[in-house]
């Protein structure tokens, strides 16, 4: 028997190869390098992980397979072969077929890809029209077999609704359906996940995954998110200023990665095994790409570089598959142990900073002419959290739960409906006027997108010392000055910042930006709302290790608002899960991630991808989208999605039990002070 001749034989066919293809943006004197010479293949059946940092070209690449570049972009360079025909020699009439049909894309924001003025059945039945001839004269059925497919449940009513009468994950699923429309052979899902909740995005990549063992199309699914990637892809490719990296199997890269930049990727994740020391930043940035590159392009980043780096450019080392770009061989790549500044544990709490009991925000529904109030959306509904000083509490759940919203109540940037918020021994609901804005020195807010809260027209300067100058810290200009330059310098910034606007920064150096204005009125305690969630793993990090130190210099006091509970395992003391604006399960942070007792908890938990392909664990699917905070449920607000809801569930909100352990959880279902679980209620 020829057994190599056999393996062969056996091997799935390349669907899609692209041979050192070149993409340029801008002007043809300075062109920025989007793509520069990038070779891949994409077999039937596989899926192919392209991760890489923001700005690094994978989206670029994406467009370009697509031809769906800004007016600005072009291709100067390389080939793409669709099933062995060009892509790159189709006239655009002839592109538009392909386009949709064989090769199907799906993009990173749905609600932005979707037409608001149109029904979701009628912009999938544009698709059918489109690409499938069979259905064009009639394509209601098939629209209906589609949304059946992508698993949208009523698929025969939800053709005619609009986007905004779906949620989320349910807009993803008509963006996958208007993909599938043209059955194609190979799909592009560019950050598919992004913008969705854990729980959701669990749905839809193990959807992703059935459509492909259903259709045997190949995917090449681009997303930053190593987790994703260990859970979903086969083979993984790093992009870092518009090139290649490295090329490998799933299971070898998890294992043994080669390029010190992926090495350095895997030592910047979170975790709670790195909770006593400081995380293993890549320092620096992604140079800029609109520069001819002669070197490497991770040489000023690379703690191992050798003289041979600063002479010539790297070469590739391995097949298109299977390879890395680097002059040293793998085995010469010992990446030196981090200098980390130690880290305490967690030690004893500080004393007792904001206390909030009953804390309510009802935002009223008004109709009619004369805008009567006819119900209220309980956006928060019950509220109890402690925070102390030196210690960090993280609020979890999927949007719209609330979480951000009382953030802002605690700091009275929203007023409360109800309930009773002290900081440090002071009432705030009932302050106004000057008492409260004086008190507003001692909270702040970092808010999720720092370039949306910044003034565009404003310099960092002024940006940093605008709380200064409203509270009337520093004698004159040039004393607020000084403490702009030393609060920049804590946070990692130079001087020269001071003069510059906010479009000049990278994300992280911007976020930075935003913790330097909070800590410019020497606040006790900081609201951190997602502030990592726009962040690449390598600048989170940094902002992670940044946030810590100023805690343990400082004792501040932080609630953390996120949905990564990586780094909630990370950085978080205690733990609050909110769901349909209240708390169901608060306590100690390593207690809530091991030992969860509420069904929520447990089934957020399970969907968190982690980066290991070789983790095996069983996902809590949850049935539905969370109820509308304007008509919550009877009884437990869970109960229309918990597998083991009983009667009483659906009759009476449960109260909550405080467990020997320090739990705290609001569930029928845990009966005595250890948190045993009982019978269906």
């Amino acid at each position: 028997m020829n057994e190599p001749a056999t393996q062969a034989a056996a091997a799935p066919e390349t669907v899609l190869s692209v041979e050192g293809l070149k993409t340029h943006l801008g002007s043809s004197d300075n062109p920025v390098r989007a793509v520069d010479g990038v070779d891949l293949t994409l077999r039937r059946g596989e899926t192919f992980g392209l991760v890489g940092e923001s700005g690094c070209g994978k989206s670029m690449i994406a467009l370009s397979l697509m031809r769906l570049l800004p007016p600005s972009g072009r291709i100067v360079g390389g080939e793409v072969l669709l099933e062995g025909r060009s892509l790159l020699d189709l006239t655009e009439a002839e592109m538009r077929r392909e386009r949709g049909g064989s090769i199907g894309m799906i993009f990173q924001e749905p609600m932005t890809s979707l037409n608001p003025v149109m029904t979701v059945g009628r912009q999938v039945a544009e698709a059918v029209r489109l690409h499938d001839p069979q259905h064009a004269g009639d394509p209601r059925p098939r629209v209906v077999e589609l949304f059946r497919q992508v698993g949208i449940p009523d698929p025969e009513r939800r053709v005619d609704e609009f986007p905004h009468q779906l949620s989320g994950g349910m807009k993803q699923r008509v963006m996958i359906a208007i993909a599938l429309a043209g059955r194609p052979r190979v799909l592009i899902a560019d950050e598919p996940t992004t913008a969705l909740d854990v729980t959701i995005q669990a749905q839809v990549l193990a959807l992703l995954k059935d459509l492909q063992r259903e259709t045997g199309m190949a995917i090449l699914l681009i997303t930053h998110d190593l987790g994703v990637v260990a859970e979903t892809a086969d083979r993984v490719g790093v992009m870092y200023a518009g090139q290649l990296l490295e090329t490998a199997s799933v299971g070898d890269f998890f294992a043994r990665p080669r390029h010190p930049y992926s090495r350095k990727l895997f030592r910047a994740l979170p975790g709670p095994e790195k909770r006593d020391q400081g995380l293993d930043a890549i320092p620096g940035s992604v140079p800029p790409l609109n520069q001819p590159f002669h070197l490497c392009r991770f040489l000023d980043r690379c703690e191992v570089a050798q003289a041979v780096c600063r002479e010539a450019p790297p070469p590739w080392q391995g097949s298109v598959g299977d390879g890395y770009r680097c002059h040293l061989a793998a085995d010469e790549i010992v990446l030196p142990a981090p200098e980390l500044p130690a880290r305490r544990g967690a030690g004893e709490a500080g004393g007792l900073l904001m206390q909030t009991r009953g804390l309510q925000v009802h935002f009223p529904i008004r109709k009619g002419v004369l805008r009567r109030t006819v119900g209220h959306v309980r956006a928060v509904d019950g509220l109890d959290l402690d925070l102390h000083a030196g210690r960090t509490l993280a609020l979890v759940g999927e949007s719209g739960c609330g979480k951000t919203t009382a953030g802002k109540a605690l700091l009275q940037l929203v007023r409360p409906t109800a309930g009773s918020v002290v900081f440090d021994g002071t009432e705030l609901t009932t302050l106004k006027g000057e008492a409260l804005r004086r008190l507003r020195r001692q909270f702040q807010i970092i808010f999720q997108d720092p370039a949306s809260s910044m003034n565009p027209r404003m310099l960092v300067e002024d940006i940093v010392a605008e709380g200064m100058v409203a509270q009337g810290i520093g004698r004159n200009r040039a004393e607020r000055r000084r403490r702009v330059v030393e609060l920049l310098e804590q946070v990692g910034l130079r001087e020269d910042a001071l003069r510059r606007y906010p479009h000049e920064f990278s994300g992280g150096q911007r976020q930075r930006i935003a913790i330097a204005r909070a800590l410019a009125v020497d606040p006790r305690l900081i609201v951190c709302d997602e502030p990592t969630s726009a962040l690449d793993v390598s600048v989170q990090a940094q902002v992670l290790n940044l946030l810590k130190t100023l805690q343990q210099e400082l004792g501040l006091a932080y609630l953390f608002i996120t949905h990564n509970i990586a780094v909630v395992a990370y950085l978080a003391d205690e733990v609050a899960v909110m769901y349909l604006g209240r708390i169901v399960e608060q306590g100690p942070v390593t207690l809530i991630l091991n030992r969860p007792l509420h069904p929520y908890t447990q089934a957020l938990l399970s969907a968190v991808p982690v980066p290991d392909p070789d983790h095996r664990r069983t996902i809590l699917r949850l049935e539905g989208d969370m109820p509308s905070p304007a008509n919550p449920p009877a009884g437990c607000h869970f109960h229309e999605r918990c597998p083991q809801a009983g009667p009483r569930c659906r009759e009476q909100y449960p109260p909550t039990r405080t467990l020997e352990d320090g739990h705290r959880v609001a569930c029928w279902l845990v009966t005595d002070e250890t948190g045993n679980p009982k019978e269906k209620p």
